[in-house]
């Protein structure tokens, strides 16, 4: 609290959260889209991934929100997530240090193919 911002940090556009699901959980993963799209109708809702795409290992959604949002969304997701794996990553143009070092996971936190995103070491 009080603390100064650090301005060497890169500008963060946006935030995605990845909901992971598999064939037990798809049902609750669609009852929490539903919920995100009902309370935070100003956020973009991705397709469903029912095989891993990208980096994932497991089947996914994507949930696109602004960095104004994070305050009021976080908070919520931590109490409604329904039990599912999330990935909570910020966008400021380095795919790999986003995913792997400016990330927090909610619930389990899954292995990532990291070797496939831009920036990778």
């Amino acid at each position: 609290m009080g603390e100064k911002s650090n301005t060497s940090n890169p500008p963060i556009s946006a935030y995605h959260a990845h909901i992971y699901y598999d064939a037990s959980t798809k049902d609750r993963a669609g009852s929490l889209r539903e919920a995100v799209a009902a309370r935070f109708p100003d956020f973009r809702l991705g397709r469903w991934h029912d095989v891993p795409v990208g980096p994932h290992t497991r089947a996914m959604y994507q949930i696109l929100f602004g960095p104004d949002r994070l305050k009021d969304f976080l908070p919520w997701l931590m109490l409604n997530r329904q039990g599912l794996a999330v990935l909570v990553h910020p966008e400021t143009g380095n795919d790999y240090k986003d995913h792997a070092e400016h990330a927090l996971w909610l619930g389990e936190m899954l292995p990532l193919k990291l070797d496939v995103l831009d920036g990778a070491k």
